[in-house]
């Protein structure tokens, strides 16, 4: 009875690992990851990184004189995580992260076509050495700055690169709105451009 059960254990954690192996697998082959300049190019500057996992895929055939194309549309979850700074007067470091969905259209040349929305949106700013005034007491703020939600969108343009783990760039506008900035609502305007990259598989 003990061996049994031993080697019941054995094929259940064997089994269990080969499980294991094979969500990794294919997580990863639905999984993009991106890095990239976010800001823009005046007051704000930082880098981006965040990763895509794809939840829909829809392939359309149109036939043409010149042959069959191909057309691709992917429905995506979209996650991100950046940091930017004011390199001219260091008055404001920042932390944002937002969370939210991407539809890309992948034509047969494989310009592709992309719109965020992104309504889990968060941002945090870092102030500069910062103190508050108490009656006769001067004391230092430790870690001064604000908290915002900030949900966002985004539209662009990249092209995909053939037979690369480099699976191509991307250059996106994006806008979002700062809520509770001084009792209103701050718009902020920026550029994304960077490249996304992935380790699928090779077939």
């Amino acid at each position: 009875m003990k061996k049994c059960a031993v080697l019941f254990l054995l094929i259940y954690a064997i089994n269990l690992q080969s499980q294991n192996q094979l969500e990794a697998l294919s997580f990863l082959n639905r999984t993009d990851f991106k890095v990239g300049y976010y800001g823009n190019f005046v007051w704000n500057n930082g880098i981006n990184l965040g990763l895509e996992y794809g939840l829909y895929e829809k392939k359309i055939k149109k036939e043409r004189r010149s042959g069959t194309k191909i057309i691709s549309h992917h429905l995506l979850l979209n996650g991100s995580l950046g940091f930017s700074t004011n390199f001219r007067s260091n008055t404001e470091n920042s932390l944002h992260t937002y969370y939210g969905f991407i539809w890309r259209r992948t034509s047969s040349r494989r310009w592709q076509l992309n719109f965020e929305l992104n309504p889990l949106g968060y941002y945090r700013s870092f102030l500069p050495e910062t103190f508050e005034v108490k009656g006769d007491e001067v004391t230092e703020i430790k870690f001064p700055g604000r908290s915002y939600y900030t949900p966002s969108t985004s539209i662009g343009f990249g092209k995909m690169r053939k037979e690369s783990g480099l699976s191509a760039w991307y250059l996106n506008l994006n806008f979002s709105l700062k809520t509770n900035y001084n009792a209103g609502v701050l718009p902020m305007v920026s550029l994304q451009y960077g490249y996304r990259f992935n380790f699928k598989k090779k077939k």
